[in-house]
């Protein structure tokens, strides 16, 4: 009888704790966010993720109350920020900026990858799209993508082509434009940023760039802009046509930015996340900021921001091929 009444008190015992841990983790997501919030970014300072993320970073730190840290997890074409982002506690503290160097194309270079670019992140919302913008150095004698072309076939392989690297939007975007135009011209790798400083130093000729790295050396003149990658023109740059209406029928090619949560996130956390992101893109300030970076703000639904990743993913997929690149 003594050993019934025990194991009676210890299930009792045991099942208060539980109901007390129960509450206290309720009233936790009641009032989260308690303590900083992190964003892992996946790619270096500077870029134009980076950018944007950081925009975005300040703007929801005084919707939540809480301060919103950028920590830059760059390396291995996002993988590095990747992995610590699927392996963070779902608590919500811990958030991923995907972008579309770790979420597409990564994946389809890396034959092994530790972590599953969808399976593994519970994904929230775009919160910005940028165009790919086509430019050149200002002392290349043509005035539009048609010219482009023409004189880049009467100078077979004479014609620079810079890139951030192999595998990156800017190579991508170049090798698909290329084999549309139907052009020869030496694709030039760089590290990163030293893409543009090729071009505006004229050591190579023209490149396709993301928007945010390149408007601020458009607007000085150190860069002359031809065309945008978007399906139709950008409303931040509405004078410039597209690659598409340029002479290269069906181009597009553009980057995106938007954040995840680790899986298992509480639905309460992750609606209060949902509702804080679209809040501060739909403020007209933080509009204002993201289009002077040279973003598109947007938001929509969770499932929305997969269907668009699946998309992404089969249209860098071709650049891909085109380029044959895999990494074992």
């Amino acid at each position: 009888m003594r050993t019934f009444r025990i194991n009676v008190a210890r299930r009792i015992a045991v099942t208060v704790t539980l109901a007390v841990c129960a509450i206290a983790h309720a009233a936790d997501q009641a009032t989260f966010p308690l303590k900083p919030i992190r964003f892992i970014i996946a790619q270096t300072t500077g870029t134009s993720v980076d950018t944007l993320a950081r925009v975005l970073a300040l703007r929801m730190s005084e919707e939540l109350g809480q301060q919103v840290v950028a920590d830059n997890r760059g390396g291995a074409g996002g993988i590095i920020g990747a992995e610590i982002a699927a392996r963070a506690a779902p608590d919500g503290y811990t958030l991923l900026v995907s972008s579309t160097g770790m979420q597409v194309i990564t994946p389809q270079i890396y034959k092994k990858l530790n972590y599953d670019p969808i399976g593994d992140f519970a994904p929230l919302s775009l919160f910005a799209v940028t165009q790919n913008i086509l430019v050149i150095n200002p002392s290349l004698p043509v005035s539009g993508v048609k010219e482009l072309i023409v004189y880049a076939k009467a100078n077979p392989g004479k014609l620079n082509m810079a890139n951030a690297g192999a595998g990156f939007q800017s190579h991508l975007a170049g090798v698909l434009f290329t084999n549309m135009a139907g052009i020869d011209v030496r694709h030039v790798p760089y590290k990163g940023g030293a893409s543009l400083i090729a071009v505006m130093g004229n050591e190579s000729q023209f490149t396709i760039a993301p928007g945010p790295s390149v408007m601020a050396h458009i607007r000085s003149g150190r860069l002359r802009a031809l065309a945008s990658g978007g399906e139709k023109r950008s409303p931040l740059t509405p004078e410039l046509p597209t690659i598409a209406e340029s002479g290269v029928a069906g181009y597009v090619s553009t980057g995106w930015a938007g954040l995840m949560a680790p899986k298992g996130i509480a639905r309460p956390v992750f609606d209060k996340l949902y509702a804080t992101l679209v809040r501060t893109i739909r403020d007209p300030v933080t509009r204002e900021l993201i289009e002077r970076q040279g973003g598109d703000p947007v938001t929509g639904t969770p499932d929305e921001f997969v269907r668009f990743i699946r998309e992404e993913y089969a249209r860098f997929g071709t650049g891909i091929r085109l380029a044959d690149l895999r990494v074992e």
